[in-house]
């Protein structure tokens, strides 16, 4: 089963491919997700990036959390399930 990992700090210059060539030299790289602005299309700064089990996941967030990648201090965790928000601006 494969792990889901939080990625912060990411370039804003980066791309989903570079992120994904650097979390291959821990294992197989299963999706790679870098979260944009709706409005501008630029990245927000993190994403996820899914690895294909939990022992890859771990070996991820040793090589990379709190190393440099681009000029940037990443901060690699493993992902927390996303939140049911309320949204009021959905209320009108």
């Amino acid at each position: 089963m494969s792990t889901k990992l939080y990625v912060g700090g990411i370039p804003y210059s980066s791309t989903e491919e570079s992120l994904k060539e650097l979390f291959a030299q821990a294992g197989e790289v299963v999706k790679v997700d870098v979260i944009s602005d709706r409005y501008t299309g630029r990245s927000r700064g993190f994403g996820f990036v899914e690895m294909g089990n939990d022992e890859e996941a771990k070996k991820a967030i040793e090589m990379f959390n709190g190393q440099d990648f681009e000029g940037r201090k990443l901060t690699v965790n493993e992902a927390r399930p996303r939140e049911e928000r309320n949204d009021s601006r959905q209320a009108a």
